[in-house]
């Protein structure tokens, strides 16, 4: 068994609000192995970006914070470390892909300066080995011509070139975890199978541990080896993505399956329509009240999901549902 690298135990993410303090995150725990994919899934506003934010110690303050809970990558407590510290961690022991190229890259620089700016604060590079470092990561993520797409600024590169520099600019100090938070986004369907390949081909090299952070089920299934479903904020299922998808015991996995389209074998089979989750996840203002919080929107509710179901299940498929088999309600 590999080693785990990072570790989470109860974490507690709070903001402060108009109507009060809002538990962005409620009691998360998982751990990361090295060179394991592990998958993160939920719909927008579950908690999955909000959960990487934490972990690389940028949740915005002074209204939002880590109220509890411990952050170990390799034993230490990133939640107790100082800034100084957690810059150092940055980019170098744990990198974030995020959603959007445009919005983190810097307009006005050149693509091979900021890969370059990576390696220069974290390994003390010069300005010119650092540009050669740069060119040799354009070159690892498939950016052709990389010495000339180096000196080209990000409005002049496709957004499926955009997406490879920030995976580039996320690799370049070979950190040990690599947080991708919906890597895909925007990017045509040909596009993203390009990005997932390409992730996987450099984990094989460089045996980085990957967070993925999506709302889709079939980029869990072709990517991941185990998989944590969050809802309002809550871990409400996890296990190996195997498992979950063959056998998914909360209704939210169920209802995030069912939204997955999937061609027939044959033309004749019988089609599957998709079935659509009613209602919407809880606003912040609803956040850490009593009960299930999946309770108004599920069809299996029962009496007991008034309180908060405890966890149930074998040591790794584990379920937080008072109507998963084995729930004592």
């Amino acid at each position: 068994m590999s080693e785990t690298l990072l570790s989470v135990e109860n974490l507690r993410v709070e903001f402060d609000t108009r109507d009060g303090i809002a538990p962005v995150i409620q009691n998360l725990s998982f751990e990361l192995k090295a060179g394991e994919t592990l998958g993160i899934v939920g719909e927008s506003g579950c908690g999955k970006s909000m959960t990487a934010l934490a972990v690389m110690g940028l949740v915005p303050g002074p209204m939002g914070r880590i109220a509890g809970g411990a952050i170990r990558l390799a034993g230490e407590d990133l939640v107790k470390a100082g800034e100084r510290r957690m810059r150092q961690v940055r980019g170098n022991d744990i990198s974030m892909i995020f959603q959007e190229p445009m919005t983190s890259l810097n307009p006005v620089f050149t693509v091979g300066d900021q890969i370059g700016e990576t390696v220069r604060v974290h390994q003390g590079l010069s300005k010119r080995e650092a540009f050669g470092r740069a060119i040799e990561m354009l070159r690892a993520v498939g950016i052709p011509a990389p010495e000339r797409r180096a000196g080209e600024y990000p409005h002049q590169l496709s957004g499926g070139m955009r997406q490879r520099v920030m995976i580039a600019m996320a690799l370049a100090c070979r950190p040990r975890v690599l947080i991708a938070d919906e890597p895909t986004t925007a990017l045509d369907v040909t596009v993203q199978a390009q990005i997932f390949d390409l992730l996987q081909d450099l984990q094989r090299e460089t045996g980085t541990a990957i967070i993925l952070i999506t709302h889709d089920m079939g980029a869990i299934a072709e990517m991941a080896e185990r998989v944590i479903v969050m809802y309002a904020g809550r871990k409400v299922e996890d296990g190996p993505v195997g498992e979950i998808l063959s056998r998914p015991l909360h209704p939210y996995t169920r209802g995030l399956i069912s939204c997955v389209p999937h061609l027939a074998a044959e033309p004749s089979a019988e089609r599957h329509d998709l079935v659509e989750i009613p209602g919407v996840v809880p606003g912040l203002t609803q956040l850490g009240r009593d009960g299930c919080p999946f309770a108004p929107r599920c069809a299996e509710r029962l009496d007991a999901c008034t309180d908060m179901p405890a966890e149930s299940g074998g040591a790794e498929h584990r379920v937080s549902c008072w109507a998963a088999p084995g729930a004592a309600a």
